[in-house]
């Protein structure tokens, strides 16, 4: 998909940058139908979450979270099921 903007809504990108297995370093973005966010988000493998520069509003930044946060709380479980403990690429999309 060439343009992540989507027509309402606005569509929630993270894209793995590295990851050292405890930890993961991710692209943060945030498409709506006219702005991008971006910044970066560090992932835990005990649930924790960070957010670097993502100068969006409070009502995109949370759903944001949300998302890293069960990527974060699922890797354990992905470790001892014996898959990649950290995805390449989540990509949500929520109505406005």
């Amino acid at each position: 998909m060439s343009d992540l903007h989507p027509q309402t809504g606005a569509r929630f990108l993270l894209e793995r940058t590295s990851d050292d297995g405890a930890t993961a370093q991710y692209r943060a973005a945030i498409y709506t139908p006219s702005e991008l966010f971006e910044g970066s988000a560090t992932l835990s493998d005990d649930g924790e979450v960070t957010l670097a520069p993502n100068d969006a509003p409070a009502n995109l930044r949370g759903p944001l979270v949300m998302f890293a946060r069960l990527v974060a709380r699922g890797a354990a479980k992905r470790r001892d099921d014996g898959l990649a403990v950290w995805p390449a690429r989540v990509l949500r999309w929520r109505p406005g």
